[in-house]
Formats: C-alpha cells, sequence, structure tokens
C-alpha cells in the first residue's frame, strides 16, 4: 500500500480554500501531477487529511494512479520490466475507466492500491467512499498528450502540478529505491536511466497544468 505521507508537512491555508471552491453540487476529481519524487503522494494524502480534518470524515478520497502499475509478471512478458515506470508500463485505459466511474458512482468504489514491499499492484485494496465530494488522484503522467493519458485527463477537472527542488528530488528517489531493496548503485542507474528519462517528459508537459503548487521542503504552496 502506498505509504503514508509526512504529517509534520504543512499544505497553505489558500491551497486548502481553492480546493473547496472546487467542490459545487456534485464531486469532483482533481489530479496532481508532477517528476519521479517532487511529493506528489505526501501532497495528496496529506491534502485529503487536512480536508477530512476541516470538513469531515470521508469528504475526501485519495486513488493514486501507482495502483494501476502492469504486474511483473505481464511487463516481463511485454519486455518491459526493465523501465517499469514508464507511461507504456501502466494501464491508462483501466485508469482512464475508474476515473469516469469514480466521477458519477453514488455508492463506495473500490480502486486498486501499491504495495512498495512487493512492488505490486493490489487490486481492490482502497476505497472512495460514498460521501466523498472531493477525489484526489496523483501520477506522473497526467498532463502528457499521449494517447490513453487524454482519456484520463478528460476524467479530472483540473491538474496540478508538483514542483520542488531538483536536487532534493534527487536524493528522495535515490532513498527511496534503497529503501525497497537496490543497492546505492543499482538505485542511482534506474534514477538515471529510467527515472529521469521519464522526468523530463513529465516536466516538458508541466505547463498545461491548471496550478502549479511548490514543494520547498516543509510544506506546500503557491
Amino acid at each position: 500500500m502506498t505509504s503514508s505521507g509526512d504529517t509534520s508537512l504543512t499544505v497553505a491555508d489558500e491551497i486548502l480554500a481553492a480546493v473547496t471552491d472546487l467542490v459545487g453540487d456534485r464531486r469532483v476529481v482533481l489530479g496532481v501531477a508532477g517528476t519521479p519524487g517532487a511529493g506528489k503522494t505526501t501532497f495528496a494524502q496529506l491534502l485529503v487529511q487536512r480536508l477530512c480534518d476541516l470538513r469531515g470524515p470521508g469528504w475526501a478520497a485519495h486513488l493514486p494512479m501507482d495502483g494501476f502499475h502492469i504486474g511483473d509478471r505481464q511487463l516481463a512478458r511485454l519486455g518491459f520490466l526493465d523501465r517499469k515506470g514508464a507511461p507504456d508500463t501502466f494501464d491508462a485505459d483501466g485508469y482512464a475507466a475508474t476515473l469516469g466511474r469514480v466521477r458519477t458512482a453514488t455508492g463506495p468504489v473500490f480502486v486498486p492500491g501499491f504495495d512498495r514491499a512487493l512492488e505490486q499492484p493490489i487490486a481492490a485494496d482502497m476505497v472512495v467512499p460514498a460521501e466523498a465530494r472531493l477525489v484526489v488522484t496523483e501520477g506522473n503522467y497526467l498532463l502528457l498528450q499521449e494517447g490513453r493519458w487524454v482519456a484520463a485527463r478528460a476524467q479530472l477537472d483540473e491538474v496540478w502540478y508538483v514542483a520542488g527542488d531538483d536536487r532534493v528530488r534527487l536524493e528522495r528517489l535515490v532513498s527511496r529505491h534503497v529503501e525497497f531493496g537496490k543497492t546505492p548503485a543499482q538505485a542511482r542507474e534506474w534514477v538515471a536511466n529510467v527515472d529521469q528519462p521519464n522526468a523530463q517528459r513529465i516536466a516538458a508537459a508541466a505547463e498545461r497544468a491548471d496550478r502549479v503548487v511548490r514543494n520547498d521542503g516543509a510544506g506546500f504552496g503557491w
């Protein structure tokens, strides 16, 4: 399952107000994009937590794109295992369909999660409760104008882009890969050969974001 965010971080009041203003008489789905290690998951989890604290349990829900990783068995069959995390190693069609279902559902929707220890998606591991007014989904490729990702973007009311210090981001990525089983050398090689090429594609699409959220290491703000 996705690890919880650092609750010592803060979300600026202006961000909380902007999110609340998005929600009208129907459920809103907010996308959060950004490069690997930028803090997307931490921001999404923290935002949902703060909104639920303010508006009540279940008012906001988290739907991470990580649950739509294609499993390793299929990646190996396709020859994609050595670049897991690239755009075509996700079930983008399934993700878009799930977002569409979440937009209109009147009951709970069970969605896949991702187990970082196993590095595998887990079916029906998370739930978007019926009472959720805002659903926050985060992933790298929400702003790409490529094939199936356009269909996913069409299900989002807005997409925000999380940006921060690139040096810190790279250090965070290496540490994450080491935490989940790679040696430091393997982690640095993976970041250089897989994460960074993906990051360049993501950063090139940042201008399409509706808003940019800054991660300064202590909190998130405009």
